[in-house]
């Protein structure tokens, strides 16, 4: 889905797109993701899921910034999701395109969801309703 009013024709990361939270329930998804669901320990004050296909080109440099932003923010994980392996929870969740970009608080609870590339700065300032 395209954002309208963006000059440079880029998806709309966090900070276009979403504001406060998101309720998993609403699809019929779980209210909370944990390891069991995400295949992995999350983070212990936050957690950036990110939901990837194969052939992805923008999963690549999605993968690169929530990396580099894990990396600089203590506690805070990235874990990435293959969508084709795990449709059971992209249909939960009502994933729709990669990437899609999900921020959990300390809890597992949803509180940001961003489709399309984010950029740095908007996952920067994503992390902060979540930490």
């Amino acid at each position: 889905m395209r954002v309208l009013g963006r000059e440079d024709g880029r998806d709309g990361g966090f900070g276009d797109r979403f504001g406060d939270g998101f309720d998993a329930r609403a699809g019929g998804g779980p209210a909370r993701l944990g390891s069991a669901e995400l295949g992995a320990e999350p983070g212990h004050r936050a957690t950036l899921v990110q939901f990837s296909s194969a052939f992805c080109q923008p999963c690549r440099a999605t993968r690169r910034i929530l990396a580099e932003v894990a990396g600089m923010v203590e506690g805070v994980a990235h874990v990435e999701i293959d969508a084709e392996e795990r449709l059971d929870l992209v249909r939960a969740l009502g994933i729709e395109k990669t990437p899609t970009v999900l921020v959990l608080d300390a809890t597992g609870r949803i509180v940001r969801r961003a489709a399309g590339m984010p950029r740095k700065v908007d996952v920067i300032a994503a992390l902060g309703a979540a930490v």
